[in-house]
């Protein structure tokens, strides 16, 4: 407790907000829309809220004071939107035993260390592309909301800019700061949605049906894995962290066995809302970084808690400060990635289509773009290393050397 307090700063706490604030922004839409499609009770959908939410902060502060790292756990969006269109023909009972069933498997693939072998021999380049892609929507995204709230997001691009060049730790803080000033002082805030209200966890006994697990678990794990800790440990070797998969995923996994009766459909390691943790806005020294990650922990722990009023407060506020802070709080994160994806001269062209790939958002298969990204990149990054064959050139005849007549 002394070291975090000695190493204590308001960049770093400001970082895990908005980390943890932009996790509930988009992907808890998505849980919302899959529960309303399966017609789920407001209890379990307010479990669902508190497991997800406990488990990411508890995961996030012990791992983050564990490793002296800013970790972020997450639970996975591609998964939640998975769930709307299976949800509907399922019990919640046999949805249960196939959350448990993939929360195994990423186990046991935590626990062998496989995935430490597959992380370390990933071309850096490669790895930033793809990382570069998954976040390039979020850097669109803020440009794209100026037609919706012109002024407010431009008065917010102006703040980051003015504050880059004089206190660039706190731009992202003054950005929120004039971000949500603007909106209580233009009456965009809906106030009327505010409400106070806690979240409870309800018991759900697990069924297990193996057409389920077929069409939910495997495909859980298969997200968990290319569209998650993948790019969630690009974040971290992009910025220097040589942390160990393997006891990230095993915590995340046995997190989400644990919580799985409650509700809980999977917590991965963080890609998106990490790099704005890991990055130089967090704190100068990166040792000191590992704050980011103990608040954003802390603040989940808060907003679970109040799960209800956690929904009404996104519900109040404009979509287009949430993209705006969103962008601005990546833009960082997105110029370190494309910058070290074309490091390399060798591996710029392979780097680049694993960046397109992926910041496509192709869907195949059932398979994220992040996924197909490193496909196609590590494919190209193959192909165009191979070594030409050097053509057979005929030897000269000596100089000087007369030709024998024939006998």
């Amino acid at each position: 407790m002394k070291a975090l307090m000695k190493d204590f700063s308001l960049s770093a706490v400001v970082a895990g907000f908005i980390a943890t604030v932009i996790s509930y922004a988009g992907p808890l839409v998505i849980i919302f829309q899959a529960a309303k499609v399966a017609n789920l009770p407001h209890d379990v959908l307010s479990s669902w809220v508190w497991t997800i939410s406990i488990g990411s902060g508890v995961l996030g502060i012990l791992l983050s004071v564990r490793y002296r790292v800013p970790i972020i756990i997450a639970w996975s969006a591609p998964g939640s939107a998975l769930l709307v269109t299976m949800l509907p023909d399922i019990t919640l009972n046999e949805a249960v035993g196939a959350y448990i069933v993939s929360s195994v498997v990423v186990l046991l693939v935590g626990l062998s260390g496989a995935f430490d072998r597959i992380i370390n021999r990933l071309p850096a380049a490669i790895a930033a592309g793809m990382l570069a892609g998954i976040l390039f929507r979020f850097g669109t995204g803020l440009f794209v909301s100026v037609k919706e709230q012109p002024w407010l997001v431009l008065a917010m691009f102006g703040t980051y800019l003015l504050f880059k060049r004089a206190l660039p730790r706190y731009a992202v803080l003054a950005v929120l700061v004039v971000g949500v000033t603007i909106t209580i002082a233009s009456g965009e805030l809906r106030s009327d949605a505010l409400v106070i209200g806690l979240a409870t966890p309800v018991w759900i006994a697990p069924e297990f049906s193996w057409q389920v697990i077929l069409n939910i678990a495997f495909p859980l794990v298969m997200v968990a894995l290319t569209g998650q800790f993948v790019p969630g440990m690009a974040v971290l070797r992009n910025d220097g962290y040589e942390t160990p998969a393997s006891p990230l995923i095993s915590s995340s996994a046995l997190g989400s066995l644990l919580l799985a009766p409650f509700g809980c459909h999977g917590l991965n390691l963080a890609a998106i809302t990490a790099a704005i943790c890991t990055g130089r806005e967090s704190h100068e020294n990166p040792s000191k970084r590992y704050v980011a990650g103990v608040s954003g922990g802390v603040f989940y722990l808060v907003l679970g808690i109040f799960g209800a009023t956690l929904v009404s407060i996104f519900s109040a506020f404009p979509a287009a400060l949430i993209a705006a802070l969103a962008g601005l709080a990546l833009l960082a994160a997105i110029g370190g990635a494309l910058s070290a994806a074309m490091a390399v001269p060798s591996d710029r062209e392979a780097a680049l289509i694993t960046f397109l790939v992926t910041a496509s958002g192709m869907s195949f298969l059932g398979l994220s773009a992040a996924f197909w990204g490193l496909i196609f990149g590590i494919a190209a990054h193959l192909l165009l290393g191979l070594r030409k064959p050097i053509p057979a050139v005929a030897s000269p005849p000596a100089v000087g050397r007369k030709e024998q007549p024939a006998r």
